[in-house]
């Protein structure tokens, strides 16, 4: 498992050639944290059935409702849910570069989404593993295009994510600690084609620095 500095920048918002201070920042940054934090994660892998409005993860009750799960899964007979989360102490390392260097706690906050993102990357190789000869599609979470934000509580619960990764559900649908991904990955048969592109599929969407901005890093 490996931080991409180059995706920390660009959580940065830069492009092109970085300024060489700002990449030594960078890259100190997540040495020191890819020291002291491993993403964890957990995933379960479910059959698929057809529901009246969507695709019912089979033996429970979670139902995928909308275009986003329909054109993502058209092709699949199963579906692996997967969290990860960097966990409390990455929290607490950014409250407290919050209150030494804001700067700095910019710089920590891009390397904890770049590294969170690598625990999905890690999840994902592990479930193409486990699944020879068939195919993943991108990963796709609540919130982003029209799966329901509300699948959230859910999708935790049904991998008992609270108890295995210290992970849960605010109020308002959002995942603490504040470095933490849900995310489905349909398995087919076939290749499948990359269809999540843009901001609004992104895992990143709600902190990214240039979705604040209303730029985009052209991913």
């Amino acid at each position: 498992m490996k931080l991409d500095v180059t995706e920390a920048l660009r959580y940065l918002g830069v492009r092109g050639e970085p300024d060489p201070d700002l990449a030594a920042q960078v890259a100190r940054t997540a040495e020191e944290l890819t020291n002291r934090l491993t993403p964890r994660y957990t995933y379960q892998v479910f059959d698929l059935t057809r529901a009246g409005d969507g695709l019912r993860l089979a033996g429970t009750e979670v139902v995928l409702t909308g275009s986003t799960a329909a054109r993502m899964l058209e092709s699949c007979r199963r579906a692996a849910l997967l969290a990860c989360t960097l966990g409390a102490r990455f929290d607490r390392m950014l409250l407290a570069a919050q209150a030494r260097d804001m700067a700095q706690a910019v710089v920590l906050d891009a390397c904890g989404g770049a590294w969170v993102e690598a625990g999905c990357d890690a999840a994902q190789a592990e479930i193409a593993a486990r699944f020879p000869g068939q195919y993943l599609t991108d990963r796709f979470s609540p919130g982003y295009g029209d799966l329901p934000l509300t699948l959230q509580s859910g999708l935790c619960a049904l991998l008992d994510a609270p108890r295995r990764l210290g992970l849960y559900v605010t109020e308002s649908q959002m995942l603490t600690p504040v470095k933490s991904v849900t995310a489905l990955v349909g398995i087919a048969d076939t290749p499948q084609p990359a269809r999540v592109r843009g901001c609004r599929f992104c895992a990143m969407n709600k902190t990214c620095t240039l979705s604040r901005e209303g730029e985009a890093c052209g991913r």
